[in-house]
């Protein structure tokens, strides 16, 4: 496996997760939590908070998920602006996307003392579909079982968060995902408008068979 700034991310985020399932103090004082955010002047919540997960399970989906679009968006970034530049700019795309996809939440709960969330769902989001809109026809498959087109894992992806944010059961932001798609896709639209019209042109000639 090559030792790309994607993958560098995902040993990060593994061993920051690990650290706080071991450690319930560090899990509390990272978790998102918009009243501390508000109350206390813990901004630092906004980053710390996409760097640990929930268990194993929520930590395999979003780092499998974002190994395969991530690795797209860092090659394309690379490509177009050269490597320093791409990387830099690719780690700040995630970490922006992070910050950026709990906003809206932040809002909404700021005065609400219970509320906790805690993942990478918005800069996974947003890699998703940035990638999407660059290739949006590429199969990715999932444990070497089940093989879709991008877009096709994308929306199914976009569907599980929504049905899971409405339930509000788990401590995952799930409207992260939306909120992230979107800076996802607009990141992508205005370095490249050039690619709405080459995503349309590649929808269009999809053939399921």
């Amino acid at each position: 496996m090559e030792l790309s700034a994607t993958v560098i991310l995902i040993i990060i985020t593994a061993l920051t997760s690990y650290q706080a399932w071991k450690k319930p103090a560090l899990m509390e004082r990272w978790m998102f939590t918009p009243y501390a955010i508000k109350h206390r002047g813990q901004w630092d919540r906004f980053v710390l908070s996409g760097f640990i997960h929930k268990d194993s399970m929520h930590l395999l989906f979003n780092m499998f998920t974002f190994y395969f679009f991530g690795r797209v968006i860092e090659m394309y970034l690379t490509y177009k602006l050269g490597m320093g530049l791409g990387i830099l700019t690719y780690v700040a795309f995630y970490i922006a996307a992070i910050v950026i996809a709990d906003i809206p939440t932040y809002l909404k709960h700021s005065d609400n003392s219970y509320y906790r969330a805690l993942g990478a769902s918005g800069g996974v989001a947003a890699t998703v579909f940035a990638s999407i809109i660059l290739m949006p026809l590429s199969d990715i498959c999932l444990f070497g079982l089940l093989c879709l087109p991008g877009f096709a894992l994308g929306i199914l992806f976009l569907i599980y968060s929504v049905v899971k944010g409405k339930k509000g059961d788990d401590a995952i932001n799930h409207d992260a995902h939306l909120y992230g798609a979107l800076f996802g896709i607009i990141f992508i639209l205005i370095l490249s408008p050039q690619s709405a019209m080459d995503f349309v042109e590649q929808i269009k000639n999809f053939r399921l068979f």
